[in-house]
């Protein structure tokens, strides 16, 4: 069981981040500064840390070691003292999202969306675009916050727009996702650049083929 205080935290943070919950708005998405924020570890970032984000200031934990009612806690104590950090939101919502609370999550979520973080972007792109979360998938808007991670650098973004993109599942989308042909080959340049080890330039390498053969 939670202390107390650590539930009387959790409600104040989902009341005041309730006007987040709908999906953010891309002309509301801001551009991440990483000097803007702390970068002090926390234990939020021991317990809830995602070993693929580049933004990490620790290890990083997978979803089977995640202790996730230690870093829902955790997380909780470090949004309350940081509450505009997209790090820490991301790192809590990832916490209820692994629990299977994403209505709890969907506000430190959001907040990481709108700040522009880049793993919260491909993270929430690819739960709208799969319906991870249990509402109905989404995947034009999920597919231009993929892009927009890609065009923060976020490798899994510059390999997973290319993807989602021939394999058509944003053929029915008439604005967003843009989806750019040039654009998809800089991505994967780009992650060529950052691949760093052989699966992902193999990967990268069969994109880049696919994308070769579309007219």
């Amino acid at each position: 069981m939670f202390p107390r205080y650590l539930i009387v935290c959790a409600c104040a943070l989902i009341a005041a981040n309730a006007a987040n919950a709908a999906d953010i708005a891309f002309d509301e998405i801001e551009t991440y500064h990483r000097a803007d924020y702390s970068r002090t570890p926390t234990s939020c970032d021991e317990y809830a840390a995602h070993p693929g984000d580049p933004e990490r200031v620790s290890e990083g934990v997978s979803q089977n070691e995640m202790d996730k009612p230690a870093a829902i806690a955790a997380c909780l104590e470090a949004v309350a003292d940081d509450p505009e950090n997209p790090r820490l939101n991301y790192q809590l919502a990832r916490a209820y999202g692994y629990s299977g609370q994403h209505k709890e999550g969907d506000p430190f979520r959001n907040k990481a969306v709108r700040k522009g973080y880049p793993q919260s972007l491909f993270v929430v792109g690819y739960i709208r675009i799969e319906g991870w979360d249990g509402r109905p998938a989404a995947p034009c808007y999920g597919g231009e916050l993929v892009r927009l991670s890609a065009q923060a650098g976020r490798f899994a973004g510059l390999v997973g727009f290319p993807h989602y993109a021939m394999s058509g599942r944003f053929d029915a989308c008439s604005n967003f996702p843009v989806v750019n042909r040039s654009e998809m080959a800089a991505f994967l340049d780009r992650a060529d650049d950052d691949a760093s080890d052989f699966y992902q330039r193999l990967l990268v390498a069969e994109l880049k083929a696919k994308l070769s053969k579309r007219n």
